[in-house]
């Protein structure tokens, strides 16, 4: 096993930060990442994926274990369905890429999100009404612990919006090394009832899309509005759309009727965090090399040499000025390292 010292982790997170890791694995096998992990188990550790959903505000005095795992495999198939397994480090949007050349319905929506597929059953992916865990079955971990090999159903990784049980109870305690979905391969549940995705299907006057023409329509959307971590670094949307309670949003109604909103259940509404983040001001707004995206209010960027700590700090000071302004508390969708 080669691991290598002082690594430099500007090309393994999104935001481009130039942050340092002690000591830096690769894994590429089940085999060498029990091996590193039974090695260093006294050792503290950090497991890096695809880096789209991190900030790093310091280097890192651990061993960064990079899962760097590969394959695609079909498990089981029939007329209707499809049953795949995908390594965990494996990309995500390249995977739904592979899905619409082979007519795989089911994550057309979720096309062009960034980072790897080990990470998105932490986060529960989701865009434009679809989540990963309409088309989960289940994932694949190993202690970090005891290096034991254990399968997570759909129900056990108790997903919630943007959540699962590996950010809470099972936080630090397993790695995922891959997952399987059940995709369709034909009469595809299209979810094409998101405003946005239904506006520009009618635009390009598309009444009945294939999954491929849903694919590029998200797809364009989201080059429309997000930048590429190639040419300005983000990690796409920093902060979670805030739930708030019936008798919040009534207010918030009240006071601002023109605010978009989505109900989620009789007593729990979803307010955009993004429109909260523009209406405060920020929208635009560069302070030295870290600012907010001038198309998507959601996204802080990193013009070039912005440490972590630095968008770090503009990330606190929109939480409490929307929270001044609206009374709303908005809370960040990445991890600060």
């Amino acid at each position: 096993m080669l691991i290598e010292e002082n690594k430099s982790l500007k090309n393994y997170n999104t935001f481009g930060i130039e942050c340092f890791a002690r000591y830096f694995f690769s894994v590429t096998s089940i085999r060498d990442l029990k091996k590193v992990l039974y090695s260093n188990l006294h050792q503290k550790q950090y497991i890096l994926g695809g880096g789209s959903n991190i900030l790093l505000i310091q280097d890192i005095d651990a061993l960064v274990i990079h899962i760097n795992l590969k394959g695609i495999k079909i498990i089981n198939e029939d007329n209707n369905y499809v049953d795949i397994r995908i390594m965990a480090g494996e990309d995500w949007h390249e995977f739904v890429k592979y899905c619409i050349k082979n007519n795989y319905g089911g994550i057309e929506n979720l096309s062009l999100i960034p980072g790897n597929i080990g990470s998105a059953p932490i986060q529960n992916i989701g865009a434009y009404g679809v989540e990963l865990k309409d088309v989960f079955l289940s994932c694949s971990t190993i202690s970090i612990k005891t290096q034991i090999e254990k399968e997570f159903s759909k129900e056990e990784c108790k997903f919630e919006y943007r959540n699962s049980i590996f950010k809470n109870e099972a936080k630090g305690k397993f790695i995922i090394t891959s997952i399987n979905l059940k995709l369709t391969k034909r009469n595809h549940k299209k979810n094409i009832s998101y405003g946005v995705v239904k506006q520009k299907l009618n635009e390009n006057n598309i009444e009945n899309p294939t999954i491929k023409d849903i694919s590029e329509t998200v797809i364009a959307i989201r080059q429309s509005k997000l930048p590429d971590p190639n040419k300005i670094g983000n990690c796409g949307s920093f902060f979670k759309n805030p739930i708030i309670d019936k008798s919040t949003f009534k207010e918030f109604n009240e006071l601002y009727p023109d605010a978009p909103y989505y109900k989620i259940s009789s007593l729990e509404y979803k307010i955009p965090a993004g429109w909260l983040i523009e209406k405060s001001g920020f929208k635009g707004k560069r302070y030295g090399d870290a600012g907010v995206h001038k198309n998507q209010a959601l996204v802080l960027v990193n013009y070039g040499n912005a440490t972590g700590k630095e968008i770090w700090q503009l990330a606190v000071t929109i939480q409490k000025k929307v929270k001044e302004i609206f009374g709303i508390d908005i809370e960040p969708e990445v991890n600060i390292i």
